[in-house]
């Protein structure tokens, strides 16, 4: 699959299509209006420069979101370096707002509530998953 950003400057190509699609409500996801596909660092190729942002709400954010400098559309977050030390580089979020929308019918969309998310373990969800048409 080959996602972009609005002007093209970032462009992202991903091996497979996602198992499945988070749009998590937590404000950094409702902010940055990303729905994340997860990936295996090996399986996403990013071309063109992205800037990043790491939350400062958080004492050790687990993740730097990447985002276009020139249209500010939010591209793919990669783990931290306190989450690789932790798990490794392990997996890549990438927005799959970026994404011709034709190539994700069939994939489940679930909706994580990132609100209540302590941190650790298991997601709670606020609805019954969907698949994409």
């Amino acid at each position: 699959m080959e996602l972009s950003c609005h002007c093209g400057s970032v462009t992202l190509c991903v091996q497979r299509r996602p198992d499945f699609i988070h749009e998590c409500n937590c404000s950094l996801c409702m902010k940055t209006g990303a729905i994340w596909g997860y990936f295996d660092p090996r399986e996403v190729r990013v071309n063109g420069s992205t800037l990043g942002y790491r939350r400062a709400d958080k004492a050790e954010p687990g993740a730097i979101i990447r985002f276009c400098g020139t249209c500010g559309a939010t591209s793919h977050f990669e783990l931290s370096e306190a989450a690789v030390e932790k798990f490794g580089n392990a997996v890549v979020g990438v927005n799959m707002r970026l994404a011709d929308e034709r190539e994700l019918s069939g994939v489940e969309m679930r909706y994580p509530d990132g609100r209540a998310w302590p941190g650790s373990g298991d997601f709670g969800y606020v609805r019954p998953p969907r698949v994409i048409d």
